[in-house]
């Protein structure tokens, strides 16, 4: 039989997959899923039972937590990565992650092809095809709802037909949950205009009193959370538990698909945004002006290269390294409270930190210089304004 590893999630699309592959096309079906977080044991074995019974001959569920964060979540924190100062990647990230082992997955276990159930009108089948072309180029792609443009009605009626009865009715609002946020997509995001509702969200408002929360970094990452120290992985789900229950992280991502059309999707993500915007306090504190403005025109050129389905361009090491280097003083502490649909940053303390009080504060006094150091600096400063506008005659 012909062996096809299956990129298997459980839904509909996938469901369809899985049993059409099997029964019509005569693949020897081995469904993978990949968690990169947001899936439970319990939620894990349902997916397991269902893909036995369409027809799959194996199913395996890969723990991708601490990969997608060594691989990705890092740098998007080393970057403070929003896209289009919105959008941490909550989701688009993880594809990245779940198509690489994918691919492992499907060498490991001798199959010459893949298949996934992306749709044409999204960017997922451009970042899946593109990590397989590229790891696996001798490995043929499989897409029957892309392929045949398939109606979500004719894939439950063909599933029906062949005896798989699951309840399919389609939930009201799409929900993707993961290690660095959930994304929420309904009828709202399909219009310019309307915001989603608070009840669309996962998580509501349990918490009303505000508290202040520290966060630790070294080099760069969460290490600590008031204290306690963990792993970066587990202080990111933590701090999730903590702000969701303030509703914190809410908003609506409007952008440009791979596939040149605008974009709207909603998302929750409390702990991604809390960490970035922490982290990026903390970096203006320990920081150069230079360090900093390199890191955002390369930290933005990563998150838009990852979201477009590049991430095994080698650009992307070059910019990792560099990021990477960037963290060498960005330790300390800083300091957030947290309140309902809202999260303040309060300071930071670091012995990094670059407002050094010996040489000056800022708009009170001079310690490090004189006035006349100070005049001299202005008018030497000022020379290129001079030149052109006494050349130029220019003063409009």
């Amino acid at each position: 039989m012909k062996k096809l590893v299956l990129a298997y999630s459980g839904g509909l699309d996938t469901s369809y997959c899985a049993k059409y592959l099997s029964k019509e096309k005569g693949f020897e079906v081995h469904a993978v899923s990949v968690n990169t977080g947001g899936f439970s044991k319990e939620e894990i074995k349902s997916i397991e039972e269902k893909a036995l019974e369409l027809g799959a001959t194996s199913y395996t569920s890969i723990d991708a937590v601490q990969t997608f964060y060594e691989k990705v979540v890092k740098y998007l924190i080393f970057g403070n990565v929003l896209k289009n100062n919105t959008y941490p990647l909550s989701v688009s990230a993880e594809r990245i992650v779940q198509a690489i082992e994918i691919v492992k997955h499907a060498k490991k276990i001798g199959a010459n092809y893949i298949a996934h159930g992306s749709t044409g009108a999204g960017n997922d089948q451009v970042r899946f095809d593109m990590i397989f072309q590229i790891m696996a180029p001798g490995i043929e792609i499989i897409t029957p709802i892309r392929d045949n443009k398939l109606a979500r009605e004719t894939e439950i009626e063909y599933l029906k037909q062949n005896g798989v009865d699951y309840p399919w009715e389609k939930a009201k609002y799409s929900i993707n949950k993961g290690l660095w946020g959930t994304s929420v997509g309904g009828d709202e995001t399909l219009t310019s205009h309307k915001p989603l509702p608070d009840s669309a969200y996962p998580s509501q408002l349990q918490e009303k009193t505000p508290v202040e929360v520290k966060l630790t970094f070294e080099r760069g990452e969460l290490v600590a959370i008031d204290g306690q120290q963990d792993t970066s992985v587990n202080n990111i789900i933590k701090l999730e538990d903590m702000a969701s229950k303030y509703a914190i992280g809410r908003d609506i991502h409007v952008g440009d698909t791979i596939i040149g059309i605008k974009g709207r999707v909603g998302f929750e993500a409390p702990a991604s945004l809390i960490i970035i915007k922490a982290h990026h306090l903390l970096e203006k504190h320990t920081l150069s002006k230079w360090q900093q403005f390199q890191k955002e025109q390369l930290g933005n050129f990563y998150g838009m290269l990852l979201h477009e389905g590049n991430y095994l361009d080698e650009v992307m090491r070059n910019i990792e390294a560099f990021l990477t280097d960037t963290q060498k003083n960005v330790s300390g502490d800083v300091f957030v409270s947290l309140y309902p649909f809202q999260f303040r940053l309060n300071g930071i303390s670091s012995e990094h930190d670059l407002m050094n009080a010996s040489f000056g504060s800022y708009g009170e006094m001079n310690k490090g210089w004189t006035a006349d150091d100070a005049k001299g600096f202005i008018k030497i400063l000022s020379n290129p304004g001079k030149i052109a506008n006494h050349v130029n005659e220019d003063y409009d």
